[in-house]
């Protein structure tokens, strides 16, 4: 079925009261195995580029320096990859931009084919913030897209996202950044922490999130919080990335206990990234572990010598430039690359399995109302 946009995913989330995790996607193998492990859980589905996958789907594997070009190209790749699986998947799925860093990373999202975007504005001065988000909300809504919108500031790195500390999310403010901007969706910032380094027994701040919700409800206003930098770091995965000869070190994530906890105060959306990556790097590692005769083959070999010389990363990012044209177009050229993609995707799917049972989208499929951007233009129209 064709995608949709953001919005009625996140009406079904409010009424039934259950969160959707929205897993982030940086190559076609990977979005194709989300879709899947979606399905065998009747769960719709929200698959995330972030700003810069965009970039590194564009082909610029030093995608920290991507350039808007780049994102335009990656955005079209990305989303021609996702309609693709979608189009005869029975679950809806949401194509959403994590992190938009400007009005013209979002525009270059929504050109390419993405149905929702997220507008980062949280470094910004409140009134700043406001005015690109509201200007975004504009551009997009007129169109059918959704919008995410930031306040607050998370600790930690992704991509280009950094901050050395957090700001909590203002619960009145949060209410007038709604009101004023008309965003559907707002990621706060109440304790989780970007990347895998988060800190040990985290504990989330979820009074913020009640506050914000319950002023919701006396305003008679709609809005779905978003748990950004929720990562759960799965132990036994570090564990034997560094069995594997990996170094990764003080990398704790948000406990799967507090996550839940907090869907019941206004979590709705959970942002997961690093725990895909983890899982793919571990994997890749096994593979050519368990498989020594593919370190030295013409197609792989490159990602197995840059596995070796990175220890201490874990992005997949990293370790896939040599295979390019299958990160950014699905051509599996042999069969040393169908096998390498097959545990990409085992891999995607491992992390993701647990989470949609986790975090109770699963079986949820059928009540979410399947919206056209056409049709979604009228109703924003209307609201």
């Amino acid at each position: 079925m064709p995608l949709i946009p953001l919005r009625p995913l996140l009406e079904t989330v409010d009424k039934y009261h259950f969160a959707q995790g929205a897993f982030n996607v940086n190559a076609v193998a990977q979005a194709k195995a989300a879709i899947e492990v979606h399905e065998m859980f009747r769960s719709a589905a929200i698959l995330q580029g972030a700003d810069l996958a965009n970039g590194f789907m564009g082909g610029r594997t030093d995608f920290l320096n991507a350039t808007l070009e780049d994102k335009k190209i990656g955005a079209k790749n990305i989303a021609n990859a996702v309609k693709k699986f979608a189009e005869d998947s029975p679950i809806p799925v949401v194509l959403h931009l994590d992190h938009g860093k400007n009005f013209d990373s979002c525009k270059a999202a929504i050109e390419g084919g993405y149905t929702s975007v997220m507008i980062d504005g949280s470094s910004l001065p409140f009134d700043e913030n406001v005015e690109l988000t509201r200007e975004v909300v504009k551009y997009a809504h007129a169109r059918g897209v959704s919008v995410e919108g930031e306040l607050g500031v998370l600790a930690g790195v992704e991509d280009h996202v950094f901050s050395s500390t957090s700001t909590y999310t203002n619960p009145l403010k949060a209410v007038e950044f709604f009101k004023k901007t008309g965003c559907d969706a707002l990621a706060i910032s109440y304790g989780t922490m970007h990347g895998a380094s988060k800190g040990k027994d985290v504990k989330l701040r979820k009074e913020i999130a009640i506050a914000i919700k319950e002023c919701m409800m006396h305003e008679n206003l709609f809005g779905v919080l978003v748990s950004h930098g929720s990562s759960t770091v799965p132990k036994y995965i570090v564990d034997e990335i560094n069995a594997l000869g990996g170094n990764i070190q003080n990398a704790y994530g948000i406990s799967i206990d507090e996550l839940k906890a907090a869907i019941p105060c206004g979590i709705g959306k959970i942002n997961v990234d690093t725990d895909i990556r983890l899982a793919v790097t571990r994997n890749m590692k096994e593979f050519f572990k368990n498989n020594p005769s593919k370190r030295d083959s013409a197609s792989i070999g490159g990602v197995y010598q840059l596995l070796e010389e990175k220890k201490d990363q874990f992005d997949p990012r990293a370790f896939l430039p040599p295979i390019m044209d299958t990160v950014m177009y699905g051509t599996i050229k042999d069969d040393d690359t169908a096998a390498l993609v097959e545990v990409i995707e085992k891999g995607v799917k491992e992390a993701i399995g647990t989470l949609i049972v986790e975090f109770g989208s699963f079986g949820k499929a059928p009540l979410v109302e399947q919206v056209s951007l056409e049709e979604m233009i009228e109703r924003y129209k209307k609201m």
